[in-house]
């Protein structure tokens, strides 16, 4: 999980936690989430929205699959507009930040496996 996103779930309703688990570890399986679309903006279907509804609002979890080996959490929230359905801006933003973040520490990350 990238920048504050553990932190972010944790704070979430337990029947949010659950289901936002449930939709990463279809993803782990190599699955496509039912609760899951593709988050346009980022060239392809590699990012991923888990948008879940409860009584609380509308929470998202992004994540990527960009990577062979790794599902990587971007982003978790819980969506305050009530104008539309799509992604604030800037949410968008963090993710394509945490998006870059990413790529560099799985870059490293694999480095490392193939040099130890």
């Amino acid at each position: 999980m990238i920048g504050s996103s553990k932190k972010d779930l944790l704070e979430m309703p337990k029947k949010v936690i659950s289901d936002i688990g449930h939709g990463l570890l279809e993803a782990q399986r190599g699955e496509e989430p039912v609760s899951g679309k593709t988050l346009t903006g980022f060239g392809g279907r590699d990012v991923v929205e888990l948008v879940i509804n409860d009584r609380g609002g509308t929470f998202r979890a992004v994540y990527t699959v960009r990577f062979s080996d790794a599902v990587i959490v971007l982003h978790i929230f819980q969506k305050k507009s009530k104008s539309g359905i799509s992604t604030p801006k800037k949410e968008i933003d963090l993710v394509y930040e945490r998006l870059q973040r990413a790529e560099v520490i799985y870059k490293e990350w694999k480095k490392g496996r193939t040099h130890g």
